[in-house]
């Protein structure tokens, strides 16, 4: 059985007392989840979060990190930073990081070695844009984006690898995908998986999916046979939608 993951992205909201508040309402309501729930703020309240989570079963990630561990790069955090500040997760790939930061395959298929070789989990986001799926260009782009994402990992290291599939034209927008739209690009995703690493592999790996996920469509989500848990971006900075969300009851 893979242990669904419940992830909310803070992105750019809440500074350190708004986050404590929002951790101090939602660790009561998640307590008894029996998903992994995770929580990624923004870098400057990571500390202040790792200490109202104590005692909690939330897991803290960040929303990115670099590629190298030390030097001359100014503005950058190490995932060795990230673990000495409490991080477990790391979420990568996200698509603005790509479209607003332009980050390649090739740069986060390093991030990805670097949290490797830190310890941290990756949560590592792909996905099409509009553009792409009304060409009929999904699969290839998600080919691309889960071919040089992982190279040159191993079958080992993807014991700590998540993989989220988040469509562009579905995030923050209020669509999301249909559960049979949803499903049908997760078991391609899960093939992926199996024919780079093996069946083992695609049987463990865990895929989210990320979109406008809120309480109103999770249960028919996570009903979905390779879904695996939701990357939550608005809805996770309310606790009871959030909350709701990491209770979710899976039904068809």
């Amino acid at each position: 059985m893979r242990t669904p993951i419940i992830a909310g992205n803070w992105k750019l909201h809440k500074n350190r007392a708004e986050a404590a508040e929002l951790i101090r309402q939602l660790a009561s309501m998640v307590q008894d989840a029996e998903a992994t729930v995770i929580i990624a703020p923004v870098f400057t309240t990571l500390e202040s979060a790792r200490i109202a989570l104590e005692g909690s079963n939330i897991a803290l990630a960040a929303q990115n990190c670099s590629c190298e561990s030390s030097g001359a790069f100014t503005g950058e955090v190490s995932a060795s930073h990230l673990i000495d500040v409490g991080c477990s997760h790391v979420i990568l790939g996200h698509s603005e990081r790509r479209q607003l930061f332009g980050e390649t395959d090739d740069l986060i298929n390093r991030k990805i070695s670097a949290a490797q070789q830190s310890g941290l989990h990756t949560i590592f986001c792909i996905g099409e844009t509009l553009e792409e799926r009304e060409q009929d260009q999904t699969l290839d782009v998600l080919r691309t984006q889960v071919t040089e994402g992982l190279a040159g990992l191993s079958t080992e290291q993807m014991q700590d690898v998540s993989i989220a599939y988040e469509p562009v034209w579905a995030i923050g927008t209020g669509k999301t995908a249909s559960t049979e739209q949803a499903q049908d690009v997760h078991s391609f995703v899960r093939g992926m998986i199996f024919s780079l690493f093996g069946q083992q592999t695609s049987e463990r790996v865990r895929i989210l999916y990320g979109g406008s996920v809120k309480p109103e469509n999770v249960d028919s989500l996570m009903a979905q046979q390779d879904i695996d848990g939701a990357l939550v971006g608005g809805a996770s900075l309310k606790a009871e939608d959030f909350a709701r969300i990491a209770n979710f009851r899976a039904v068809n």
